[in-house]
Formats: C-alpha cells, sequence, structure tokens
C-alpha cells in the first residue's frame, strides 16, 4: 500500500512541476497533494519533499498555517493571468475556450485570495 502512496505522490509532483509552466494545473494543491502522499507512504521521500530548496518552503508554512508570502502570492497571480491571457491568445479560434481559461483562473484566483498571509517578517 506505501508504494501505491509513492507512485501517487510521484506523480502528483510532476503535475506539480508541470503546472509551473502550465496554466491549468494547479502547482501549489498538486505539491501539498504530494506531501500529503509521501507522508502516508514514504518517510525519506516526505522529507526530502519538505526540505526541497523550491518547495519545501512553501509546504511547511502551509501545514503550519502561517500562510504565504504575500509578494509570492501576488507573483503567482500575475504570472497565472499572463498565462491564462497568451493561452486565449492561442486558443483564439475556439472562443468557448476561453470561458473554461476564465473559470480557471477565477477559480485560482479565489483560492489564493482566500489564502492566510504570512506575518511581514516571514515574507521572503
Amino acid at each position: 500500500m506505501s508504494a501505491l502512496f509513492v507512485v501517487a505522490g510521484s506523480l502528483s509532483l510532476v503535475l506539480a512541476v508541470l503546472g509551473m509552466f502550465l496554466p491549468l494545473l494547479p502547482t501549489t494543491p498538486l505539491l501539498l497533494l504530494a506531501a500529503g502522499c509521501y507522508a502516508r507512504g514514504s518517510n525519506k521521500f516526505h522529507h526530502w519533499l519538505i526540505h526541497h530548496p523550491w518547495f519545501g518552503a512553501t509546504i511547511r508554512r502551509y501545514q503550519a498555517g502561517d500562510g504565504i508570502p504575500r509578494r509570492a502570492r501576488n507573483k503567482t497571480l500575475l504570472i497565472l493571468w499572463v498565462t491564462l491571457m497568451v493561452s486565449a491568445w492561442v486558443v483564439r479560434q475556439k472562443p468557448w475556450l476561453w470561458g473554461v481559461l476564465a473559470m480557471v483562473g477565477v477559480g485560482v484566483s479565489t483560492y489564493l485570495m482566500r489564502l492566510p498571509l504570512a506575518r511581514p517578517d516571514e515574507d521572503h
């Protein structure tokens, strides 16, 4: 059973990394899912992920309920909407996809805006 959690965590982590470049894949929720799967499947992989130089601080802060830095949230929102606009331009021949992109943008933006913000002294 633990091998299944490791496989699911690894798949989630790969999708999270892809989500850094593709607007339809939500990076943070996939990272949190990977951390949860690794916590149940492998202490070694879980430890590696929560201490990873790129992902670890975000996961630890989120799990502790400390929120995300305002700068990180704002940067994420900017990248999200720029990427969505570029995607809308790419699929300009299919206006029905604009609605899908808009729903993803509004959903992810709402999620990010509802997250607690880290105190200013923790804002890195």
